[in-house]
């Protein structure tokens, strides 16, 4: 298995390591449900240097324009966005963040399972007035919760105005960080970039600033509270965008883009699928590909499903036939879990919503 810079780190630190798409990771330290109360209500610290890092130069503009789904248009120097890689069909390659540093330089965040796909994939599709380069040497953290901001202001207040989903690149201690406030659960916070030796330097001064050391597990809670898809799970090659309910980053007023036309008949059309979130009514944890079912017919999988440590219920979401359970339509919503049909209720997302605190 590959390992990231922080691995020797987690196991002094006692961590449960597991194999996760080839990367021996922490999927927790001390355990799911504190780590998860952690980043809701102060601080967590994750690895994320099995991420894969990409420069993009030259032409980049016009280039990402046309790979992605979003409109890179909208971007200012120091701004990023979520959007997607789609094939000509509309059928999603991965989803990542672009980052804008000026019109000649972006810097791309894509998913670890898809590393050896996107940068072929992009390169593939490259005119020669493009460079694209995957960084080697980098690591990855990502600071979040309600307490980040107080733990960067011991270590870099430089970083502290900026708002979500703004980046810069930061002097750090005769090297570059790149900082971005941005993450994948839900609550405040930061990812933190650069040369790994570095970054393991950082990662115990941030952990003795406040931060919880935070595997896996609480990092797949905190983003299903949120709704948030995992590729490979609630994205693929075989599902749309649109049926990954995630129109709101293609932008077909921008132009010309791959996918759009497909989008664009499909939109037309309408998706023959779609993601469905759902909470139990009852007891029960759901999981990757129970069967969902509606009026006692399986209408479609679970992709993702866990217990909501914030809610404490069982939550989930799963791509359903439009045509078997349409949108809104009324009747007896289950899960079937271990033979037993657990019944349920469809539910907005977010799942989780953040209380607000009046003075």
């Amino acid at each position: 298995m590959k390992k990231t810079p922080f691995n020797d780190l987690h196991k002094q630190a006692g961590a449960r390591l597991i194999d996760f798409g080839g990367w021996e990771m922490p999927v927790q330290f001390q355990g799911i449900l504190a780590e998860h109360k952690a980043v809701r209500e102060k601080a967590g610290l994750f690895d994320i240097a099995h991420m894969g890092q990409v420069w993009v130069w030259g032409e980049a503009f016009d280039f990402l324009q046309k790979v992605t789904t979003n409109d890179v248009s909208k971007l200012k120097p120091g701004q990023g966005q979520y959007t997607l890689l789609c094939r000509e069909d509309g059928c999603v390659v991965d989803d990542l963040y672009v980052y804008k540093f000026d019109e000649h330089r972006y810097f791309l965040v894509v998913n670890a399972s898809r590393r050896g796909v996107d940068v072929p994939w992009l390169k593939s599709h490259a005119a020669a007035g493009v460079k694209i380069e995957e960084r080697m040497d980098g690591a990855g953290l990502a600071l979040q919760g309600p307490s980040a901001e107080a733990v960067g202001r011991f270590l870099f207040p430089g970083a502290l105005h900026l708002k979500k989903n703004e980046i810069m690149e930061l002097p750090w201690e005769g090297s570059t960080l790149i900082v971005s406030c941005t993450g994948y659960t839900g609550e405040e916070g930061f990812e933190i970039f650069g040369e790994a030796p570095v970054l393991v330097a950082l990662y115990p001064r941030i952990l003795a600033a406040g931060a919880v050391p935070c595997g896996l597990g609480a990092r797949d809670t905190l983003r299903l509270e949120m709704g948030y898809r995992l590729y490979g799970n609630d994205l693929d090659e075989k599902h749309s965008a649109l049926e990954a309910g995630l129109s709101w980053v293609v932008k077909f007023e921008k132009g010309d883009f791959l996918g759009r036309e497909s989008l664009l008949r499909e939109k037309e059309k309408g998706p023959a699928r779609r993601i469905a979130a759902f909470k139990l009514k009852e007891k029960g944890v759901p999981r990757h590909g129970h069967e969902i079912l509606f009026n006692g017919r399986r209408v479609g999988e679970v992709t993702s499903g866990t217990f909501s440590p914030s809610l404490s219920v069982g939550i989930g979401m799963g791509y359903v036939d439009n045509a078997a359970f349409p949108k809104g339509a009324e009747g007896s919503l289950a899960v079937k879990i271990h033979d037993r049909a657990v019944p349920a209720e469809a539910a907005a997302l977010p799942f989780y919503v953040k209380p607000v605190h009046v003075l």
